[in-house]
């Protein structure tokens, strides 16, 4: 009996749990040949590759690596250097989980999982332009859809408007955590992008406010947030 696309998707979760990779991979290999286009093929080939793309190696040397490690002393006590391990993600196996995913969002461009997915790698990666961009993308996408999103088995996403412009909120803190001055431009963005659509949104004017304040451009800061209070004036962050 041939197996179905849940079995293959509930076969290769079972993999993923004890990261058998070996069975992972010939999973994929068979689902995809039976059911080429199945949306949860896409992301099962997105999580696989980003596992393997998950290297750890060991660390020594003079400089304190990031997380835990431990300190080498010389015969006088003194700190002589440190050991540690490091992650890092293997670029060539990304890069075809990200193929993969964007496959998937060709061709169920509403599945939200995926950009969320693709957007979340892009951010443990660091790189904040195409993080940026790809939530930049969500949002614009947001007007042709109306928001009618989908996520893992093509379920229906209640209330998508909310849900999003949730996300994108969470998104942006996740740009002001990392201290960078030169990020609040990108925050600026993507507010900028959602104000399109929801020119009422007293979150985005908020945070548009909030970039100009932290670097010292008092009157933009000021306009955004007159703006912003004109919409509720009993807003007390505003």
């Amino acid at each position: 009996i041939a197996q179905t696309s849940e079995q293959f998707s509930s076969e290769f979760k079972g993999f993923s749990a004890i990261a058998d990779t070996a069975n992972m991979r010939i999973t994929l290999a068979n689902w995809e040949a039976k059911y080429p286009t199945d949306a949860e093929l896409f992301t099962g080939y997105f999580n696989y590759y980003f596992r393997l793309a998950k290297k750890e190696i060991v660390v020594l040397g003079t400089n304190q690596p990031k997380g835990e490690s431990i300190v080498i002393k010389d015969s006088t006590s003194k700190t002589a250097g440190f050991m540690g391990s490091e992650i890092y993600y293997d670029s060539v196996l990304v890069r075809k989980g990200f193929e993969k995913i964007d496959q998937g969002i060709a061709l169920y461009p509403n599945r939200l999982d995926m950009r969320f997915g693709k957007i979340y790698v892009l951010g443990l990666l660091q790189n904040y332009e195409l993080f940026t961009q790809e939530i930049i993308n969500t949002v614009a996408f947001s007007s042709t859809n109306k928001n009618e999103w989908t996520w893992t088995n093509n379920e229906k996403k209640e209330d998508g408007e909310s849900f999003l412009l949730e996300s994108m909120q969470n998104y942006q803190m996740q740009l002001y955590n990392t201290g960078r001055d030169d990020l609040l431009f990108n925050m600026r963005q993507i507010a900028e992008e959602i104000l399109k659509y929801h020119p009422k949104h007293l979150v985005s004017l908020a945070n548009i406010g909030l970039t100009y304040l932290i670097v010292g451009l008092y009157d933009e800061a000021l306009a955004s947030m007159l703006k912003a209070e004109e919409i509720n004036p009993k807003d007390h962050v505003v």
